[in-house]
């Protein structure tokens, strides 16, 4: 346990009248601390001039040669007495705080300070530094370095040619600058070994006196300052431009390390993606940033390759291009697929190996001590399909790109000093054997955003409109990230332009689409503005509500009790995707032709408010042949494993076949491909609900298409047909009475969608009745 004497010593200033003993200092030497000076017995120069508070206004002047490797600043020892405790802080410019020694050489109101720390400090010689004695207390217990992290490299040309050790460095700054202040930002030399090394202080963690050695709280404030003792821990990094060979440490992170240590996932602006990050963070970077010696003795294998794949638009290029600021030295190289590939012979294959070779050199040179080489690789699957496929030409310039880029990640020569990044949009597309273990080994799926992801980027896009004074205070982010379901990063981004454009339209001059009116800098986005884009700003993976509301526009006409419950059959359903107790099921909705089957099916897809929901119908495979039918439903059923819950309307199922009653005839490759589609089971994590619809259920018996469960959908019998005239609110009790009595009984039914249809017709005619009793009488005969 430390306290303040432990530190600084038990020393009491001499009594009163007595002069302070003159101490014999050893010349300064490396690891020592400065030499400390006595008063001088010259007579005392002018005092420096003294402002309120006690502060003092001093003249910058070059540090005494001896002592510019100590980090201290010089002062007069007439300016600035010894503290009893030993040790004597002074603030200077108020947020600047150094050791002060005295020394004879520096005349009063003058402070010693060399090249390094007046650059720190932005000083030049021909300015005044205000200074006051500075108490380290002030700020409370948490006073003291926990941790610290230096960026460290050479500070001459003259260079070490042996590796460094960290810990015998660590050592090194602990003995010459015992006792001194450190606060981020902060420069400083060393001499290390008769050369002299350059220091910059990233980052420091304070404590508590009584929790010395132990963590603290990580600052990066240039307020944030603390006393280095020898329990603080030191992390040492590379400087990038004077790079040292740090040997590794078995009890502090790895020198080379790719993460900065002042690194926050929030300050890349990526909202959404905090676990796809941590999930990166933890496969591909945490192997890299343990000490090398406990990495050596777990026998730990880092990760050569990950790929990002996903919808487009969910930020995997964007990661890409910010993954740069996260790193501690090297840029990562960024190359789009496309441009790897070239017309001539051979080209090809030599952009793939001057990617690594850089990597090869280093891993040569210094082999594990080797820094990361990062390569991200956008597009992947534009190089990289499936060998034997015939992409890329007739030559077969893909396969061997394939090839050549498979004998980089994982060949007879290993690289471990490379990570390849992969984005892509179809992870089905590239050859299997680039995604095996020890190559692109790591497969993270980019996803579309939860609700409480899409508020973090709406809150980034809207950052500056709000820091501004531009987004109106009815603005609801929360409320909007509930009505963005399904949409990706770049949808989100677009309905803040739409809303922008809303907002500017209001104040552009009536009859002209050029002038701005004079209240244009008074702009601000409102809550209108973004319920305007959403009618505007459509996602590509979603909820088709235009076509599912099209198909229960007018709503459900609740004639009988069995339509509520056909919904309750079907919420039960949808409940039980949703907790998850069936990751796959499938319904068949089947009854006679215009029974309502695709209404209801539509309906109890939108009560789901699961965030996919598609309706595939047989339209919108017209003039395909068998081929673009099995791509097209392989690619709904694929889409639909892109959100955590999905639904999949397949309206008249047996038109997807081909089947026709004359043959009967129907496609068999394209039955083939929908069995095996619906009958595969999607991946862990994304259950699906399929409702089929059909007025052809013992056909689909007949091709044995099964599913999970069925729920028929009966005709309108004669005792209903009074309810629907009802609802519709066309006719009076008479009317019903009177339209009743003269159709009669009609034993077989008559579809809902007939009823209506007969209801619309009767409308336009005068005599309402008539004309529904002679057009329901039609259908009924039919």
């Amino acid at each position: 346990m430390f306290n303040r004497e432990s530190l600084f010593g038990n020393r009491q200033p001499p009594p009163p009248g007595q002069r302070q003993p003159v101490r014999q200092q050893p010349p300064p030497s490396s690891y020592e601390q400065p030499p400390r000076y006595s008063e001088d017995r010259r007579a005392p120069p002018p005092q420096p001039q003294q402002s309120r508070g006690g502060r003092m206004q001093l003249r910058p002047v070059n540090s005494p040669a001896e002592l510019i490797v100590f980090n201290v600043c010089t002062v007069s020892p007439y300016d600035v007495p010894p503290s009893r405790d030993g040790e004597t802080y002074l603030l200077l410019q108020g947020k600047y705080v150094l050791t002060a020694r005295p020394h004879p050489s520096i005349e009063g109101g003058a402070i010693g300070l060399n090249q390094i720390q007046r650059r720190w400090m932005n000083v030049a010689l021909a300015d005044v530094v205000d200074a006051e004695i500075y108490d380290p207390f002030r700020q409370g217990k948490q006073c003291y370095l926990g941790n610290m992290d230096i960026e460290i490299g050479f500070a001459t040309n003259k260079a070490l040619s042996e590796a460094v050790d960290q810990d015998e460095l660590a050592d090194a700054v602990i003995k010459t600058f015992r006792n001194q202040i450190f606060a981020p930002g902060q420069d400083f030399l060393l001499d290390f070994k008769s050369v002299k090394l350059q220091g910059s202080v990233k980052t420091v963690e304070l404590v508590d006196l009584a929790r010395l050695g132990s963590e603290g709280k990580s600052e990066t404030n240039p307020q944030a300052r603390g006393i280095l003792t020898p329990e603080s821990r030191i992390n040492f990094y590379k400087n990038a431009k004077s790079p040292i060979n740090l040997k590794g440490s078995t009890r502090r992170p790895a020198a080379n390390s790719i993460i900065r240590p002042d690194f926050k996932f929030e300050d890349l602006g990526i909202g959404g993606l905090d676990k796809e990050f941590s999930d990166i963070f933890r496969r591909a970077f945490a192997s890299r940033i343990v000490p090398p010696g406990l990495a050596d003795k777990l026998g730990i294998q880092h990760v050569r390759g990950i790929l990002l794949y996903g919808p487009p638009g969910t930020g995997k290029t964007l990661i890409a291009r910010q993954i740069g600021k996260m790193l501690n030295a090297r840029e990562p190289k960024v190359i789009n697929g496309p441009e790897v590939l070239n017309k001539y012979v051979g080209q090809s294959e030599e952009n793939i190996r001057k990617l690594f070779a850089d990597a090869e050199k280093e891993q040569k040179e210094k082999g594990d001590e080797s820094g990361l080489h990062i390569i991200i690789f956008d597009e992947l699957d534009a190089v990289c399909k499936q060998r034997g496929s015939g992409a890329g030409g007739g030559t077969g310039v893909g396969d061997s790109v394939v090839n050549q880029l498979l004998s980089k990640l994982d060949g007879v020569e290993q690289l471990n000093n490379i990570l390849l990044i992969g984005m892509t949009n179809r992870k089905d597309m590239i050859d299997e054997a680039l995604l095996r273990s020890g190559r692109l080994e790591v497969h993270m799926e980019i996803s579309l955003p939860d609700e409480p992801g899409r508020q973090q980027i709406l809150k980034i896009h809207t950052g500056k409109m709000r820091d501004n004074g531009k987004l109106s205070g009815d603005v609801d982010l929360a409320e909007l990230a509930k009505h963005t379901r399904n949409f990706s990063g770049a949808e989100i981004g677009g309905l803040v332009k739409a809303a922008s454009s809303f907002a500017l339209q209001r104040h552009i001059k009536g009859g002209t689409v050029a002038a701005l009116s004079d209240d244009i800098g008074e702009i601000q986005l409102r809550m209108q503005d973004f319920v305007n884009a959403l009618q505007e700003v459509k996602p590509l993976f979603g909820v088709s509500e235009e076509d599912l509301e099209r198909c229960v526009e007018g709503g459900i006409i609740h004639f009988g009790s069995h339509i509520d419950k056909i919904l309750r059959d079907g919420q039960q359903y949808v409940q039980q995707v949703r907790s998850s107790a069936s990751q796959h099921l499938s319904v068949l909705l089947h009854g006679p032709s215009g029974s309502g089957k695709t209404t209801l099916a539509a309906q109890i897809a939108l009560n789901s408010q699961f965030p996919f929901i598609k309706l595939v119908k047989a339209v919108d495979m017209v003039g395909m042949n068998e081929i673009q039918k099995i791509q097209h439903l392989s690619k709904v059923f694929t889409d639909a494993y892109k959100s955590p819950l999905n639904v999949l309307v397949l309206d008249e199922i047996e038109m997807f076949v081909d089947w026709v009653p004359v043959g009967p005839r129907f496609s068999s490759a394209v039955l083939a491909a929908l069995k095996g589609l619906m009958g595969n089971k999607p991946p862990k994590g994304r259950p699906l609900l399929v409702i089929a619809t059909t007025s052809e259920r013992s056909v689909l018996q007949q091709l044995q298409l099964k599913f999970n469960a069925e729920i028929a959908i009966p005709n309108v019998r004669p005792e209903e047909l009074p309810q629907i005239m009802q609802q519709s609110g066309e006719f009076s009790n008479q009317d019903i009475q009177r339209a009743v009595s003269e159709i009669g009984d009609f034993p077989g039914g008559v579809g809902i969608q007939q009823a209506i249809l007969a209801i619309q017709t009767a409308v336009q005619d005068s005599d309402r009745v008539g004309r529904f009793v002679e057009v329901m009488g039609e259908k009924i005969h039919m």
